[in-house]
């Protein structure tokens, strides 16, 4: 009888058929993995429609009814007042107020074969119309950016629990065995790293944060060492690996923690001499670079992320999230919303050309691409006549890839653009439709804490199939 668990390293090196194993699982693939004493790989449930997810999140809430939800309605009815009893009122003032219904300063046009209607702001987006799918009927938790934005990534708005990334981070791991599962692309919205953290999960399954230099480039935090030659390095890292894996062997009782900080630090040094290949867009083509609008000082910053993103997805990570805005500046326009025109500049075409690129690569069959906020935006005015409000109960997220019908539009709100009202999808709905195209059950995904088992969707979700292609 032992008297203390042992550890995985121990086991297999004192196992006769330890690295037999070991050989077998890298035959097998992941989704087959060793199941790890820390939790390790879930691997699929059932045949994935897709790999990987980007994510291009918009903070601050799209207005719906100014960029893919078109309401005639609204512009023939502007100035009208209107007693609107939502949640976003009640949280503020307790009761329903009444409104002046504000319409839209851009103009509408419907695009593609399907003839989806998008407005002005995203011209180049609005020419794949063709390849969304439009979900007009969406709607959230959260009144607020802090636990909207926190919901939206977590399925929580105040617990502290996993990010959908580290969920699929932790359930699927990594196609390359040099690059982690999760990167999120300077992320800079409320509740910080919560919002790429993996909570309760092992820490070897939480987002990596990949930041801006002040060479207007990206990198990863704390990963070279300039004073060094890659040589010394290697040898100070082989120094430290042993070192630790002594440390680890010698307790008597497995530490979960102990051990994913051991596994990052290996994975950290893999990404060292990987990464910066990675990193480095002066290998993409002239063509490319104009393509995500890097040739101009308007959309070169978002358009940077969304190559680096299309090159992450190559190279094997799960999934990446593209974040836009910052507190100095998002979509939250109470009352400024002409600057919607100027958010949309910096990212239309840039993510149109990450949707080009992606389909000429053959990569968008296998890849999701999500896009949209935290929560939409109000018909009606605020600050002066000239903004709107936080609307969770109707907005627009769209869908490509991945095995999502292409050309699509599902759910609907009313006639103002406010509620939905027909084929409404929560949050937590989109994530397990998500979790479903990658091969997960959303209600089999779990891992046990504190006393029960936690999931993305908690008890709740359901998989769009409508929306399945």
């Amino acid at each position: 009888m032992f008297d203390n668990l042992m550890s995985r390293r121990l086991i297999l090196r004192q196992s006769a058929c330890g690295f037999g194993a070991v050989a077998a699982n890298a035959l097998l693939g992941s989704t087959f993995a060793v199941p790890a004493a820390n939790g390790g790989l879930v691997g699929t449930h059932h045949a994935p429609k897709a790999k990987r997810i980007i994510f291009l999140f918009m903070f601050g809430g799209v207005s719906q009814v100014d960029s893919f939800d078109y309401k005639p309605a609204l512009n023939q009815r502007h100035g009208e007042l209107l007693t609107f009893n939502d949640a976003r009122q009640l949280a503020k003032t307790g009761k329903a107020t009444e409104q002046k219904l504000l319409a839209s300063p851009w103009k509408f046009k419907q695009y593609g074969q399907s003839g989806h209607w998008a407005s002005e702001l995203f011209p180049g987006t609005a020419e794949h119309i063709d390849d969304l799918c439009l979900l007009h009927g969406m709607h959230t938790e959260g009144v607020a950016h802090g636990p909207a934005t926190l919901f939206l990534h977590s399925g929580s708005t105040n617990m502290t629990r996993p990010s959908m990334g580290s969920w699929v981070n932790y359930a699927l791991g990594s196609e390359n065995e040099n690059l982690p599962g999760f990167v999120s692309i300077t992320p800079k919205a409320p509740g910080g790293p919560r919002n790429y953290g993996a909570a309760f999960l092992p820490p070897k399954f939480q987002g990596t944060r990949l930041v801006s230099t002040s060479a207007e480039q990206f990198a990863i935090e704390n990963l070279t060492r300039d004073d060094l030659p890659i040589s010394e390095v290697a040898k100070q890292v082989d120094v430290l690996k042993r070192l630790n894996r002594i440390q680890l062997d010698r307790r008597s009782t497995y530490d979960s923690e102990l051990e994913a900080a051991l596994e990052s630090y290996e994975l950290a040094w893999k990404m060292q001499r990987m990464a910066p290949e990675i990193l480095d867009l002066s290998t993409e083509t002239k063509a490319t670079l104009n393509m995500y609008g890097i040739d101009d000082p308007v959309t070169k910053d978002y358009g940077q992320k969304c190559l680096l993103a299309r090159r992450l997805c190559e190279s094997g990570v799960r999934f990446i999230e593209v974040n836009y805005g910052s507190d100095s500046g998002n979509w939250d326009q109470h009352s400024d919303l002409p600057k919607h025109a100027d958010h949309a500049k910096a990212v239309d075409r840039p993510i149109a050309g990450l949707l080009t690129d992606l389909k000429q690569r053959g990569l968008l069959d296998d890849t999701i691409v999500w896009w949209g906020g935290e929560f939409g935006r109000t018909p009606y005015s605020e600050g002066k006549g000239t903004g709107r409000d936080h609307n969770p109960g109707g907005f627009t997220v769209w869908l490509a890839g991945g095995g999502i019908k292409s050309g699509f539009a599902y759910g609907k709100t009313d006639e103002l653009g406010f509620a939905g009202i027909d084929e409404r999808v929560h949050m937590h709905d989109l994530h397990a439709t998500l979790l479903h195209q990658l091969g997960l059950d959303h209600k089999r995904l779990t891992y046990k804490h504190a006393g029960r088992d936690f999931r993305l969707t908690d008890v709740h979700g359901r998989v769009v199939q409508d929306i399945i292609a």
